[in-house]
């Protein structure tokens, strides 16, 4: 891998490339059993990989709504999870809704791919450890709060 390109992702938020790369993991696997089993192998494979599309646009819609509500209030933060929690919904609605109309792709497996989502959260530890060591990273060493100290103290002499 290009030095750049390495560079590029190691400064990029390692929860949304992990789970991207989760995604694409399932995606793979999909991918080889619908070789297998299916025989419209084109048709499965457009459909597989729109959802998976789908999945990776869900992602990061989800991840800067998440940033956009770290540091505003607790209503309006929760409010604006809601609301983009109705957008992505609406939007995996309207394109379902018009793949079963024009059946230009099999919503079944459409939804499979959308479920890659799922699928990379499983595999996000997995993922986890190959991101560290491609980027040659470990994780921090857990330290108790300073909090959790003191109440460890008083335990202990109670």
């Amino acid at each position: 891998m290009s030095g750049k390109v390495l560079e590029k992702l190691k400064n990029c938020n390692r929860i949304l490339l992990e789970m991207i790369l989760g995604m694409l993991a399932f995606g793979v696997v999909c991918q080889v059993i619908g070789l297998v089993f299916s025989k419209q192998i084109w048709f499965y494979t457009k459909s597989l990989w729109f959802g998976i599309l789908l999945a990776v646009a869900a992602v990061n819609h989800m991840y800067h709504v998440l940033d956009r509500s770290l540091g505003v209030s607790e209503a309006y933060a929760q409010k604006q999870a809601i609301a983009g929690y109705l957008v992505r919904y609406f939007i995996l609605v309207a394109f379902m809704a018009v793949i079963c109309v024009t059946k230009v792709m099999n919503p079944l497996i459409v939804f499979l791919g959308y479920m890659s989502l799922k699928g990379a959260a499983f595999l996000q530890p997995i993922t986890h450890k190959l991101c560290n060591k491609a980027f040659h990273q470990e994780d921090p060493i857990p330290e108790p709060l300073l909090e959790d100290e003191e109440n460890n103290e008083r335990e202990v002499k109670a």
